[in-house]
């Protein structure tokens, strides 16, 4: 497995929904292949000051990303900006987040694991 990208410590949800996941799913072939023909929606709510409804759209190796609640959700994902920024800098895995109840997940959770080992 590619090393972990590491998105900017002050990049907005937003735009690493939209741009940054993407975008590094476009240039990780290694991501791509792993993905393969999976074909799937989340919806992740970041609650606290600078959050949102985000959707991640997963489709034959390419991954799309849009602001606001999607009205089918193969899993939703929610926590705090805080934990979601925690994350993203690597100070706490998605497992210990979710044991530690700073993660809560509605739908398919086999999903969650899968997306986990390879997205990041």
């Amino acid at each position: 497995m590619s090393e972990r990208a590491m998105p900017p410590a002050d990049i907005s949800p937003e735009a690493f929904f939209t741009r940054w996941v993407p975008e590094a799913v476009a240039t990780d072939p290694a991501r791509r292949e792993r993905l393969g023909a999976t074909a799937h929606d989340l919806e992740f709510t970041l609650e606290g000051e600078g959050g949102g409804v985000f959707g991640v759209h997963i489709a034959d190796g390419v991954v799309r990303g849009s602001v606001g609640s999607l009205e089918h959700a193969h899993l939703r994902i929610r926590l705090a900006v805080d934990t979601w920024r925690a994350l993203n800098r690597g100070e706490m895995s998605a497992p210990e987040a979710f044991l530690r109840r700073r993660v809560h997940l509605e739908g398919n959770l086999i999903l969650a694991v899968k997306l986990h080992v390879i997205l990041g």
